[in-house]
């Protein structure tokens, strides 16, 4: 889990806005497709949120 993190934490604050609306514009797509039934991993629905929530979780901190 702590690969994971380094990922974001090398990033500014503008590479994490715009790496912030790619990754909602991704988990849009991917719930149009589980409604479509074209989705045949749903779990990548998961792991989309939790990076959302890691990029908006630096943010925060770095905004402090």
């Amino acid at each position: 889990m702590a690969e994971k993190s380094k990922k974001t934490e090398s990033l500014t604050l503008e590479a994490l806005e715009s790496k912030l609306v790619d990754l909602k514009k991704e988990q849009m797509n991917q719930r149009f497709q589980l409604a479509a039934g074209q989705m045949p991993k749903t779990h990548v629905l998961r792991q989309t949120r939790r990076e959302i929530a890691r990029v908006k979780t630096k943010l925060n901190a770095s905004k402090k």
